[in-house]
């Protein structure tokens, strides 16, 4: 059992590892057509290096010593992972790397700035937020169930806004990034994802207070970030990240 718990957080680290990568491809796609280049390879080398990170983390449990003075890591009895590589470790190589690699560059000095601003935008708000599905779905004894919350509660609240703000949507949410949004389309996103919550409570060993709170807090969490990609992408003056997905916006919508 917990060999083929084993190969199937593997695969989900893989997957997520694949998403990850390609939509970063998308977001220095759409920066470069604003003028502004990533260092694209050192920001993908550590965005690996990231997840790999993540990785290591499951099935390791922390415990403070006594007085507080400090903690030490001990197996748990979950998934297992041969050592521990602290993301604190990584994103400090990052720091250092990235301003060698800037350095190094033969491009000029007005271009350094934006292209840091891109590596590190890249690796904050699209690498390491999507590494925490290893950590999610790494959670002993209900991680899969936990994921499942995740990608459920957003495809409802997804969905049920589409469709009430074709519908019903009168108010605009935000004319000047996307026309298309309407706060009555946000409304219903809100309660599929509440709805989802109160679906979960019966397979998710968490108080049915906190499980709600976290689609509230999820779900407003996850519009916000779409009303940002949005303004990015008409910065960019495109419709669609990438045409990887048609249809959806690409891999990073």
């Amino acid at each position: 059992l917990t060999s083929s718990m084993g190969r199937l957080f593997d695969v989900v680290a893989a997957l997520t590892g694949l998403v990850m990568l390609l939509a970063l491809v998308e977001f220095f796609g759409l920066g470069e057509r604003m003028g502004m280049r990533a260092y694209r390879t050192w920001t993908g080398l550590c965005a690996i290096g990231v997840l790999f990170a993540q990785w290591t983390v499951v099935g390791f449990e922390s415990w403070t010593l006594g007085g507080g003075a400090g903690f030490f890591l001990t197996r748990g009895s979950g998934v297992r992972t041969p050592f521990y590589v602290p993301v604190e470790l990584v994103l400090s190589v990052f720091v250092v790397g990235v301003a060698v690699v800037a350095l190094a560059s033969r491009r000029p000095l007005a271009e350094v700035l934006p292209s840091l601003g891109m590596s590190a935008a890249g690796l904050l708000v699209v690498a390491l937020p999507l590494t925490y599905l290893v950590l999610i779905y790494g959670v002993e004894g209900f991680g899969r169930v936990l994921l499942l919350f995740v990608l459920v509660m957003t495809w409802v609240g997804d969905t049920l806004a589409y469709f009430v703000g074709r519908t019903l949507g009168q108010t605009p949410m935000a004319a000047a990034i996307s026309p298309k949004k309407t706060w009555e389309g946000a409304a219903a996103n809100l309660l599929g994802a509440m709805l989802v919550g109160w679906l979960f409570t019966r397979w998710l060993p968490i108080e049915p207070r906190h499980v709600l709170a976290m689609a509230v807090l999820g779900n407003l969490a996850g519009q916000a970030g779409d009303l940002l990609e949005s303004a990015y992408k008409r910065s960019a003056g495109v419709k669609d990240s990438g045409g990887v997905l048609p249809g959806h916006g690409g891999v990073l919508d």
